[in-house]
Order: structure tokens, then C-alpha cells, then sequence
């Protein structure tokens, strides 16, 4: 055990600490009560996570000195928990914020969304090298997406559609196991089809689309004599019909408070009094923040209370608002630093297991720190997910540090073929 201490990832432990640390002060900041100065109160949010820190320091241990082939053996096990776990919601979970997505037990509340990331990840690792799969071949392409999309679908019944973006990182795992190309241009597109479609007249969209289309065709042709028309005509059919259902899909599927925030950030509504409101005092919270920030317990949105939920999905203001340009570049680096690396490690990993789980990881945190601080800064609209180790909530700082420090557990034995 002693060999593998010293081949554990201690940059990633490290930037870890300073992250956990960091949040806890800006929790602090942004729910400071003068009446009530202290740390250890666990009645106050600040408080609550100390706790929950505690409990996630006593699970990272657990998982550092567990066998590394633990991860591995039981991981369908694990995955089958956490969706029993997520269809038990429906008639045992309670209600918050709209959504019935958790347990509750006394005063304490578990989020089963957060802890599903960490037992997808584990199960497409077991799936794409336990038994050899191909991701090439449309069968085995099904077998993941089912195991991905199953707790998706559990978790947007809630609903909870910010989680259930969260698992569109695994769509990066993929593409490095040898996902074809096309399917990122086929979802880059749908992407692209639909925002187009919300910001601009459908007769322009069909006549973009018509043309685009028999421009690549003719290059093509020009490319390749066998180029036949054919594939191309059946393109523009069925975008078509997608472009013509966006408007359905829009109107009778989204929730007005998430068709209020699309347009908010599409430019189409100007609204800093009602749905808008978050988002332009977050936006004012960090500008007014400038290079060196207003220091520590200084700034004046966040003491005022005029971000709503500053300690959970806008904790970015309190840090752009206090700490300034220099803090929230610091933030950014690290979390830069912590997803290189990891996916650095991934790369020297010679178990197929382990590395596939260290792109889930890395993944993972890049579209919770993607979208969480662009919707702080208003490009791309409030869907309501946490900061990594950043903001208030005990289930996403205990899952978030279990998903880190089973990559650190497996990592930790990358040299050591045997262990795996």
C-alpha cells in the first residue's frame, strides 16, 4: 500500500482541497449573517457543508485504500442501486423546488441524480472493456446508450433537466473509444438546427439548410464522381421535418420557465425583473467585481441578497464579485489544471477500464464547470446545476468527491497491471 501512495495523483488531491476550501469560504461569504459569524453552525448552509465535507474526506479515504479491482467487479451492481434508488423516488421521494429528486431523512437530503454520474461512468468503463465491445458497430453503440439513457430518462421524469444534460459528457467518452465522427456532426448539427430555428423565420432556416446541402453535395461530386444525390435529398427531408417539429417541441414540451430562459439568452426577451432577474444580477455581481474584486466579505450584491441562490447555482458571482477578475481566472486554471491532468493520466493507462472512467470524470466536470459558470455570465440559460466543489449541497460535494477519488484510486495502480 505504501507503493501506491506514492503514485497517487497528489497534484489532483491538492487542487481538490483548494477547491473544497475555496467554496466553503464563498458559501460563507455569500450566506454571512453578522448575528451569526460561526463556521461549525449546522443550521446555516456554511455549516452544513463543513459537515458534508467531513463525511466526503471519511468516503475519499474508504475509496483510496479499497482493492482497485472493488470498482471494476461490482459496477453493475452499483449502477442497478442507483436506479432502483431513482425509480424509488417516485413514490418515496420528496418534492423541492418542482422536482421529486430526493430522499429525505430528517434534516439531511440525498440527491440520487448526483451519484447516477458516477455509476454510468463506472458501468460504460465494465461495458466497453470487460466484454470487448466495439463501438463502432451499431449494436454495441445500442447496448451504451441504453445503460446511459435509462437513468436519463428516470431523472427527466422528475423532472430534473439539468442533470439530465449532464450525461451528454459521456458523448466525449464515446467519441475517444472510437465513436464515428458523424455522430458528433449529426448531434452538432441538431444543435445548431434548433437554435437556428428559434432565432430566425423557418422559411430562412429551409433555405439555409436546401443550400448548405446542395453546396456540400456538388463538392462532393466535384471530390468524388460516385457522389449520389440521393443521401443528400434524404437529409433535407428529415431536417426538414425536425426544423418544422422544433417549434412543437419548444412550445409543448419545454416548461415556460425554461422556454423564458432560452429566449432571455437568445436575445429574444429583455427581462431583468421577472425570469431574467437571476441572471442580470449575477451578471452585475461579477462586473462590478473588476480586476482586484471588492475583498472578502465586501461585495455589496452578494451582502445585499440580490443574487437568489448565490450559494448554489450562482456562487460564480460571489466569487467574480469579491475576488475579481484574478480570482475567478485562478478558479478557471485550476479546474483547467484538474481536467488536463486527469485526462493527461488517462492517456498512459493500459487498462481499458480505468481509462474509459477517467474521461467520464474529466468529462463530467467540464460540462458541470461549462455550463454552471456560463450561466453566471449568460451564455447558455439557467438549467440549475451545481459548481464542482464550489457550491452549497452536500449530494453533489459527497458524489463529486467519490467520482474524483475512484480515478484517483484507479490511477493510483496505472503502473501496476497486476492490481487491475
Amino acid at each position: 500500500m505504501n507503493n501506491q501512495n506514492y503514485r497517487i495523483d497528489w497534484i489532483s488531491v491538492i487542487i481538490y482541497f483548494c477547491l473544497v476550501s475555496f467554496g466553503i469560504a464563498n458559501i460563507y461569504s455569500s450566506t454571512y449573517d453578522e448575528n451569526n459569524t460561526y463556521l461549525f453552525n449546522f443550521n446555516r448552509p456554511v455549516g452544513k457543508q463543513v459537515l458534508f465535507f467531513g463525511v466526503s474526506l471519511m468516503s475519499a479515504l474508504f475509496i483510496i485504500y479499497s482493492p482497485t479491482k472493488f470498482f471494476e467487479r461490482f459496477s453493475s451492481l452499483i449502477y442497478l442501486i442507483i436506479i432502483l434508488l431513482l425509480i424509488g423516488l417516485f413514490p418515496f421521494g420528496s418534492t423541492i423546488s418542482g422536482a421529486r429528486s430526493w430522499y429525505v431523512f430528517g434534516g439531511v437530503s440525498l440527491q440520487p441524480a448526483e451519484f447516477a454520474k458516477i455509476a454510468v461512468g463506472l458501468a460504460v468503463a465494465k461495458l466497453l472493456s470487460e466484454h470487448q465491445t466495439n463501438i463502432k458497430e451499431f449494436r454495441s453503440i445500442g447496448q451504451v446508450l441504453f445503460v446511459i439513457l435509462l437513468p436519463m430518462l428516470l431523472i427527466l421524469l422528475q423532472p430534473d433537466a439539468g442533470s439530465v444534460l449532464v450525461f451528454g459528457a459521456f458523448l466525449f467518452v464515446l467519441y475517444r473509444e472510437g465513436l464515428n465522427h458523424l455522430y458528433l456532426y449529426l448531434i452538432g448539427g441538431l444543435i445548431f438546427l434548433f437554435i437556428l430555428t428559434l432565432i430566425a423565420p423557418i422559411p430562412f432556416v429551409y433555405s439555409a439548410l436546401i443550400t448548405f446541402l446542395i453546396a456540400l453535395f456538388f463538392i462532393s461530386k466535384k471530390m468524388n464522381r460516385k457522389a449520389r444525390f440521393l443521401p443528400y435529398f434524404m437529409v433535407i427531408f428529415l431536417s426538414s421535418a425536425y426544423v418544422y417539429s422544433v417549434d412543437y417541441i419548444f412550445n409543448e414540451i419545454f416548461e415556460q420557465r425554461h422556454r423564458d430562459r432560452f429566449n432571455i439568452v437568445l436575445g429574444k426577451e429583455v427581462d431583468t425583473q421577472g425570469i431574467g432577474y437571476n441572471l442580470n444580477q449575477s451578471k452585475i455581481a461579477i462586473g462590478s467585481g473588476g480586476w482586484n474584486g471588492k475583498g472578502y466579505l465586501q461585495g455589496t450584491q452578494t451582502k445585499g441578497g440580490f443574487v437568489p441562490e448565490q450559494h448554489t447555482d450562482y456562487i460564480f458571482s460571489t466569487v467574480g464579485e469579491e475576488w475579481g477578475f484574478f480570482g475567478s481566472a485562478l478558479l478557471v486554471l485550476l479546474f483547467t489544471i484538474l481536467i488536463l491532468r486527469i485526462l493527461f493520466r488517462a492517456e498512459h493507462q493500459k487498462n481499458v477500464f480505468a481509462r474509459v472512467y477517467a474521461y467520464s470524470v474529466a468529462s463530467i466536470f467540464f460540462i458541470h464547470f461549462f455550463i454552471n459558470v456560463g450561466m453566471s455570465i449568460g451564455i447558455v440559460p439557467t438549467i440549475g446545476i451545481p459548481l464542482p466543489f464550489i457550491s452549497y449541497g452536500g449530494s453533489s460535494l459527497l458524489a463529486f468527491t467519490c467520482l474524483l477519488f475512484i480515478y484517483i484510486n484507479l490511477d493510483a495502480k496505472r503502473l501496476n497491471e497486476s492490481n487491475l
